[in-house]
């Protein structure tokens, strides 16, 4: 069997770096930014350099705390997107059998790819409101598998995946000694959105489970880099050693402003929330006037994956961007190039004006 070609980029990340802004960005898939004044943040809190080897203690013990864990179950890293790299790296070696969701965030893709696993695809299905379901994975599963990989919430529709589903998947793992990756970037958006409603992490469902998040989308805190990985000790040891190969010391500055976001995330989370409130019946309102667009309207999170009836998606992003001075995000990265993945954590008065637009160039369209 010819070994797998390696994909050495993502199309997806280069899309959104250099293509996705505009005037009305509707592609953005969390919370507009957070201030660096509004967490009250002063000099002296911010040093160059500190004890930050394998972890900074302050962080290493916020995080657990946040997630409930011993802190040996935590290794800190710059965002979800090393997070998700370091885990899989740890899990795969070239030529296992990998499964993955689909529709998928692409990067998931194209990292198992990069790390030569033979990836296979189990279907997450519209007609089916995306629900993960364990059957899909079975079907698609042999005894060459050795990690499953899905997100919840998932991107790109924000579907909410329950505890006894996971539970299942996690047992189908254990039988064909493999592991589960979930990756929970998103999930923070239902602790924030419904504080009252208990959302615990895949993580304590059994050390099958490897999660990976951060403080990104959910909160607007992007430019802290503060990202996690939750694995049982051993595998969280051997990940700590193989973040050596790819940043020796992480920035002191960084791990010391989260410490500060940490504690004071109740504060961040109230003005995400007033902000999704806000956007949400904006969102709602659009889709129910248009009957060109189905889309899986889920409680949570910050996107939301319509589907366009009739027309190309291409053709509309393409007007959208020339005409409108909008974006969304093609359907296409996600392998669904009927749908768009559409933001909803913007600014409020951008947001309506971004939806005026979208509905102007879908009225052009046809």
């Amino acid at each position: 069997m010819d070994a797998p070609q390696r994909v050495m980029d993502s199309k997806y990340i280069e899309w959104a770096k250099v293509r996705s802004h505009a005037k009305f960005n509707l592609a953005s898939s969390g919370i507009v930014s957070y201030g660096l004044r509004e967490l009250g943040v002063t000099l002296d809190d911010i040093e160059l350099s500190g004890p930050s080897f394998y972890g900074y203690e302050p962080l290493q013990h916020a995080l657990a705390a946040k997630a409930g864990v011993p802190v040996e179950c935590v290794v800190a890293a710059v965002g979800t997107s090393l997070a998700n790299h370091l885990a899989m790296a740890a899990l795969v070696q070239p030529g296992d059998e990998v499964l993955i969701e689909q529709p998928a965030y692409e990067p998931l893709v194209s990292l198992a790819s990069y790390l030569g696993a033979r990836i296979r695809r189990f279907p997450r299905r519209f007609e089916c409101g995306f629900s993960l379901d364990p059957a899909e994975i079975e079907r698609q599963a042999g005894p060459d598998t050795r990690l499953i990989v899905i997100t919840n919430l998932h991107n790109p529709s924000s579907v909410l995946t329950p505890d006894a589903v996971l539970r299942q998947v996690g047992d189908l793992a254990r039988s064909l000694g493999a592991r589960v990756l979930v990756d929970e970037v998103y999930l923070e958006a239902v602790c924030v959105q419904s504080p009252r409603l208990p959302s615990r992490s895949a993580f304590h469902l059994g050390n099958e489970f490897v999660v990976t998040g951060s403080l990104t989308k959910a909160y607007g805190l992007s430019g802290l880099r503060c990202g996690w990985i939750l694995a049982e000790p051993a595998l969280a040891h051997r990940i700590w050693r193989l973040h050596d190969i790819f940043e020796v010391i992480p920035s002191h500055s960084s791990e010391r402003l989260s410490v500060i976001a940490l504690k004071r995330l109740v504060q961040v989370a109230v003005r995400a929330r007033a902000l999704v409130e806000a956007n949400r019946p904006l969102v709602n309102r659009f889709l129910d006037e248009r009957d060109d667009l189905e889309c899986v309207r889920p409680d949570y999170g910050t996107v939301v994956f319509p589907r366009l009836t009739s027309g190309k998606v291409d053709q509309l992003c393409a007007l959208l961007r020339e005409k409108f001075e909008t974006t969304v995000v093609p359907g296409s990265f996600f392998d669904m190039p009927d749908h768009f993945r559409l933001g909803l954590g913007g600014d409020t008065d951008m947001l309506a004006a971004g939806l005026a637009r979208l509905g102007q160039a879908l009225d052009h369209l046809r």
